[in-house]
């Protein structure tokens, strides 16, 4: 109604200058007011003080994280297009922003995006991102897989991973005298440079064969089953090292002890639990906020009891996630809330606190090189050299054994998780974890191109039989 709107209209121009009246009339009311002296130990009001500080940071923490993600979004893109697998594109976004090539060209940049106070909380950020992101592989884990290959899977499994880790400790004999301190136990160096180069990166190599349309393949099954064991496999083996670099050799064992009764517990008594939970969800047909709260919950105690006993909390949040069956409602519903927030704005945050961390420039000299280039030699070998020799043994052809060397050699993401927990626990020094940060993305960028190159051999000696 015409009437009706010039009213509004009239009433809303009146409000202002009502409310400002009414506002100055409460201020001389209230200023003349007097208040008592703070009490003694309370900070003082000061104008200048926390909030503009608080503000800055926030500030910057909203820039850094935008600045982040397009940069991940962007090189991961570009990796794509070169048929490499995009999350090593983030990762090297992530290292592009830190000391060794924004800091190196533009220090002032660097300095005003991550200034030194925003550090903590990028931290902060990038660990409950890795948290939640174990939590997803663990979520993603299909016992299925194994089934029909348990023997062969577990064997190629654990050959690839006890080949390059006696290797890692064969070279840390040359790196610990080179690159640690005496306050770092040698068996602790030795350990983590074992566990170090015998990891494989699950969900880079998943993608690898998701991009090749090679997921249902006979040496696609068997690589994904490779991988799930050894995943779990290497993930128990950081545990122990961690117990081992925190304690005292029988702390260790103490600590240790602990680890094998709560795996034990929660597959044993937890996990039939959780499966009726979760089956009586799915009945819903519909996943609750109140089943996703005691589901969180869950993973948060779960992850506080395993840091409390002396292994990684991310260990806790993989454990929790594999004793969820992956096909259930619950499991799904999950990984749908929680994919976008972890893949797109956790985990590039974890990729750009890695790339603060990693100074490349720390690796020179001859001396450095080499070190590094027999890093990378050890691992490369191990890696490949126990999958393909097994696989030979257990029956694969030349082709699939050497497809499935090159798949198990994939490191990315998994690898920096664990080398993140090294250098916190100054297990490594700056420059052996930078040098290990290359290896990992050398090996995992090598492992494409490998797989390109034996796919059609592999398919042809198929074809043969």
């Amino acid at each position: 109604m015409p009437g009706s709107s010039a009213r509004a209209t009239w009433l809303y121009l009146l409000l202002f200058p009502i409310a400002g009246a009414s506002l100055w009339f409460l201020y001389s009311l209230g200023h003349d007011l007097h208040a008592p002296d703070p009490a003694p130990g309370v900070p003082r009001f000061d104008a200048q003080g926390a909030g503009p500080v608080a503000l800055d940071t926030f500030i910057h923490v909203l820039l850094a994280l935008a600045v982040i993600m397009i940069a991940a979004r962007a090189i991961g893109a570009l990796f794509r297009v070169f048929r490499q697998p995009p999350v090593m594109g983030e990762v090297i976004a992530g290292i592009l922003l830190g000391p060794s090539a924004l800091g190196h060209v533009w220090p002032a940049a660097s300095a005003y995006l991550v200034p030194s106070h925003v550090a903590p909380v990028l931290s902060g950020l990038a660990e409950m991102g890795v948290l939640l992101y174990m939590f997803i592989v663990g979520l993603e884990l299909d016992p299925g897989v194994l089934r029909g290959r348990t023997s062969s899977t577990i064997t190629v499994s654990h050959a690839s991973i006890l080949v390059p880790f006696v290797l890692g400790v064969s070279v840390a004999l040359y790196t610990y005298p080179r690159y640690s301190s005496n306050d770092v136990p040698f068996m602790a160096f030795a350990l983590f440079g074992g566990v170090a180069l015998s990891i494989t990166a699950f969900p880079v190599l998943a993608r690898i064969l998701s991009d090749r349309q090679l997921q249902r393949t006979e040496i696609g099954a068997i690589a994904l089953a490779c991988a799930a064991v050894d995943d779990v496999t290497a993930w128990c083996l950081l545990a122990l090292v961690v117990s081992v670099a925190r304690a005292t050799m029988s702390g260790a064992g103490i600590t240790l002890a602990l680890a094998v009764a709560y795996v034990a517990v929660m597959l044993i008594v937890v996990s039939p639990w959780v499966r009726r939970a979760v089956r009586w969800v799915d009945t819903k047909h519909d996943v609750s906020r109140t089943a996703m709260t005691f589901m969180f919950a869950a993973l948060l105690i779960s992850a506080l009891i395993t840091s409390a006993i002396g292994i990684h909390a991310l260990f806790g949040a993989f454990l929790l996630g594999a004793i969820i069956p992956h096909d259930s409602q619950l499991a799904a519903r999950a990984k749908e809330r929680l994919e976008d927030v972890v893949l797109v704005l956790l985990l590039p945050a974890f990729f750009a606190y890695t790339g603060l961390r990693t100074e490349i420039g720390l690796v020179s000299g001859s001396g450095a090189w080499f070190t590094l280039a027999l890093i990378c030699a050890a691992a490369s070998a191990g890696k490949f050299g126990g999958a393909f020799a097994s696989a030979r043994l257990t029956g694969l052809s030349t082709a699939d054994s050497a497809m499935l060397g090159a798949l198990m050699n994939t490191r990315g993401l998994m690898e920096l998780i664990a080398l993140n927990v090294g250098l916190d626990l100054r297990v490594l020094s700056p420059t052996l974890f930078a040098m290990m940060v290359l290896m990992s993305l050398i090996t995992t960028l090598i492992a494409t191109p490998v797989v390109d190159y034996l796919t059609p051999r592999a398919s042809l000696a198929k074809a043969r039989r």
